[in-house]
């Protein structure tokens, strides 16, 4: 939900807004690596539509469906991880800034915070409901203000111990806080009363819960400070990537086949359309649990079977490793491409990458657009029968983004959020 770097690491350019696309795919390797971020950012836009707009996967057969499936949860926690590297951008990347610079970035960041923080409560009581993650970016941006100075193995450190030791505390403190505490809180709730996403939501049992979530936004954190611009650093990324998937996935799927209650509740329905299926897997959570029925899992089942598990939003360890082996690679792996592909290629790839340089404003849009069509609803439940509508809107998103960003350098949020992050030079 940010710009490229250009735009918030780096001084801003003294040429007119109209003078140079937000896109510069004639950029050689040295800045391929930003574009980069940018191509990657498009597909989690991408997935992200695929999620509340596409159908479920299991109404696609094939390739579509594996595709569907893909974007369950991985395409949210790779928006959450790129969200981290982001911060990095603004708080300096490779080397974290000092003195007023420190000051000015961590303003901008509070300012960001508080603006997509209200942005996501207004969204929240539109159709969108509980899908929405930019309320959650604001707690999260907050939350990350301590950790803006940490090195790159510092940060990567704690996202580890964040991705042990959170799932347990989600799944204690999800079980200490349910019924009548739960009630209680949400009936004094504001949050809760504009709506629905409130506080515990934000905290513990929404679909991107600060307590576990946390894991990704630091974990691109310190994926933003390193130099993914090395050849050495991304194939050590990647062979990190590659094995955060294959034990996030891998251990699970063995732990199914030698341990019958785990084999069971993996066997459970889940996800969009696991209500046709009758299932009932999370009704002993509460309220927060009791959305996976309407559109996505939101947490583990009342057994503890989910811990060792690795459904999207499971908020297990092995969901969250999985998904940020994922993030790692997608983000290496759009670098390379960019780094590797001749002039030609990276031109047909500019509205792609133009996509990623306004997500803010594509993100937002998909639900405006999506709630007056009727299209969002039928992406919140079981699915539409075509994938006309994600395809359509994929479509759109990318013309609308090339076409824009021939004219201006920043989307429509991200100039009006880039106006408001100015007043943080006052701060002395």
């Amino acid at each position: 939900m940010s710009q490229t770097e250009s735009s918030q690491g780096s001084p801003p350019s003294t040429q007119p807004e109209l003078a140079e696309p937000a896109v510069s795919v004639e950029a050689g390797p040295s800045t391929a690596r930003l574009i980069g971020v940018d191509l990657a950012r498009a597909l989690a836009v991408f997935g992200m539509y695929a999620v509340h707009l596409g159908p479920a996967p299991t109404a696609v057969s094939g390739f579509g469906g594996w595709l569907l499936g893909l974007a369950e949860g991985r395409a949210s926690a790779l928006f959450a991880t790129l969200a981290g590297f982001s911060l990095m951008l603004i708080a300096g990347r490779l080397e974290p800034k000092t003195g007023l610079a420190a000051r000015q970035a961590r303003a901008r960041i509070v300012i960001r915070a508080v603006i997509l923080f209200v942005m996501g409560t207004l969204l929240a009581m539109t159709d969108a409901g509980t899908v929405v993650i930019l309320a959650y970016y604001g707690v999260y941006f907050l939350l990350a203000l301590p950790l803006l100075r940490l090195r790159a193995k510092t940060l990567a450190i704690i996202a580890a111990v964040l991705a042990v030791v959170t799932p347990l505390a989600k799944f204690g403190l999800t079980a200490l806080v349910s019924g009548p505490i739960t009630e209680t809180v949400n009936a004094y709730d504001p949050l809760k009363r504009l709506s629905e996403v409130g506080v515990l939501d934000l905290l513990l049992s929404g679909l991107y819960p600060t307590i576990t979530w946390m894991t990704f936004v630091v974990a691109g954190m310190a994926l933003g400070r390193m130099d993914i611009g090395s050849g050495e650093v991304r194939r050590r990324l990647a062979a990190i990537g590659a094995a955060l998937v294959a034990f996030g996935y891998g251990v699970p799927w063995l732990l199914t086949r030698f341990i019958d209650g785990l084999r069971e509740a993996a066997e459970q329905p889940w996800g969009r359309g696991a209500e046709k299926t009758g299932s009932a897997v999370v009704e002993s959570l509460g309220e927060g649990a009791k959305a996976m029925a309407e559109g996505g899992p939101k947490g583990m089942d009342g057994s503890g079977w989910g811990l060792l598990l690795a459904r999207p939003h499971s908020s297990s360890t092995f969901d969250l490793v999985g998904s940020v082996g994922i993030a790692i690679i997608v983000v290496v792996g759009a670098t390379v491409l960019l780094t590797r592909l001749s002039w030609l290629p990276r031109r047909l790839l500019a509205p792609v990458i133009a996509v990623g340089t306004m997500s803010l404003t594509l993100y937002v849009g998909h639900f405006l657009v999506g709630g007056q069509t009727g299209a969002l609803g039928k992406g919140q439940g079981a699915g539409n029968d075509s994938a006309m509508v994600l395809f359509w809107f994929i479509v759109g998103a990318t013309v609308f983004a090339w076409l824009w960003s021939r004219f201006f350098r920043r989307g429509p949020l991200e100039y009006l959020l880039h106006l408001a992050t100015k007043a943080a030079k006052f701060v002395r």
